[in-house]
């Protein structure tokens, strides 16, 4: 980061990739594929905990932010989100001077978040700035589904031309996120049945989303959830963290095989980090109270007759058009059908994969029966005191080899 003037007077920072630096990320990369891909084949629980697909998530993620266009889109994007609010102001960008590897926005000045005491001696009510921090994520995380997801203390200033009512100012928008409309509800629905300790009902979400393997039964999962969650759940809320949810959530399921979600991490992440730094500001901030409006009116609007009509409008065409392709479809079908041209295509797989291990049995059975005729037939020789004794001997360890190589 430099700061740098415009020609006509107006203050900047200039954003640099610094020369080299994705050379040493892509070598970075290649040893944690490594060890994924090791802790794939020795590790027991990878199947769960899927660390290929975390490695991979985190490859997008970082590769992304070598990326200074896609940065200053993300930026626009989110300071549009937010026109006209009192709660955060996004710095503009100047296109213009902005290429791939190199960024200018506005200059902002602030005091950082985590400078409390200057905070303090400025006037800046705390609890308000902490209450809109939270706002502000949950906003973005469900009702603009674009979240900053790199929210540390360093990347977010407080201006206080009213200290009365404190503004966030976001830089560095190289990590941004957003949630499939799915994990949207189940995150939703998952806070709101803790808070209400309606633990069968967090435990049937875990199972309706895929978190969980189907064969769970849901009492036991409900169970282990209620053993996890209750003691947290009987605390004041002000003292409930919900990264303390998440991961109490996660250690109830694992017992069951629950996979890990590489799509929810930044999600995750970033409530950690919003909570962290509310709590820094605020100690007393009752992080439920602040989102429950945000989250039921999120859910109340997502299922209003106009907004699920919208819904239904934007998909209409590409289902109307997807109709008109099936008359023709249904004909050619039928036409093959009558013609003995018609031909089902089954995955095949399974049947390759059973194939295989038939093969692979077939051949370990013929070197079993192999070895066992060599190893017996040189331990034979030497019994009967064959001369000369060299030939059984050979025999009898090619035939041990054998069954110690059969597989």
């Amino acid at each position: 980061m430099h700061a740098a003037q415009l020609k006509y007077g107006k203050e900047v920072v200039v954003k640099v990739v610094r020369p080299g630096i994705r050379a040493l990320i892509e070598r970075d990369l290649e040893v944690l594929y490594t060890l994924a891909h090791l802790a794939n084949r020795y590790w027991p629980d990878a199947h769960r905990l899927r660390p290929v697909e975390v490695v991979r998530e985190y490859e997008k993620t970082i590769l992304d932010e070598l990326d200074l266009m896609r940065e200053a889109a993300n930026a626009s994007q989110i300071r549009r989100n937010f026109a006209g609010s009192m709660q955060l102001y996004v710095p503009e960008v100047y296109w213009d001077y902005c290429r791939k590897n190199v960024m200018v926005m506005e200059r902002v000045r602030g005091v950082l978040i985590n400078n409390v005491e200057e905070l303090k001696r400025r006037g800046a009510n705390i609890k308000r700035l902490a209450e809109n921090g939270v706002e502000i994520f949950f906003t973005q995380a469900f009702r603009h589904n674009f979240f900053h997801a790199d929210m540390h203390p360093g990347n977010i200033f407080v201006l206080l031309d009213d200290p009365e009512h404190p503004r966030y100012a976001a830089v560095d928008f190289g990590i941004v996120g957003s949630l499939e409309p799915r994990d949207q509800h189940y995150l939703a629905a998952n806070f709101s049945a803790f808070f209400d300790h309606d633990y069968r009902r967090i435990a049937q979400l875990h199972l309706d989303a895929g978190w969980i393997p189907a064969h769970v039964r849901v009492d036991e999962l409900e169970s282990a959830v209620r053993t996890v969650c209750e003691p947290i759940a009987n605390k004041p809320l002000k003292e409930i963290s919900f990264g303390q949810v998440l991961i109490s959530l996660f250690e109830a399921a694992q017992r069951f095989d629950a996979q890990m979600q590489p799509q929810l991490m930044l999600i995750q992440k970033t409530l950690l980090q919003i909570e962290g730094v509310g709590r820094q500001l605020y100690p007393e901030l009752d992080l439920w109270k602040t989102a429950q409006p945000l989250l039921r009116q999120w859910a109340h609007e997502r299922w209003k007759p106009r907004n699920v009509w919208r819904e239904v409008r934007a998909q209409l065409p590409d289902f109307v058009q997807a109709l008109a392709q099936v008359p023709p479809l249904f004909e050619n079908a039928v036409q093959r059908a009558s013609d003995g041209r018609l031909r089902l295509q089954v995955e095949a797989t399974n049947l390759d994969v059973i194939r295989n291990e038939l093969r692979n049995t077939g051949r370990r059975r013929d070197l079993t029966i192999v070895g066992s005729i060599g190893a017996m037939s040189g331990i034979l020789w030497l019994a009967l005191n064959a001369d000369p004794a060299w030939p059984g001997v050979m025999l009898a360890i090619a035939g041990v080899a054998t069954l110690a190589f059969r597989r």
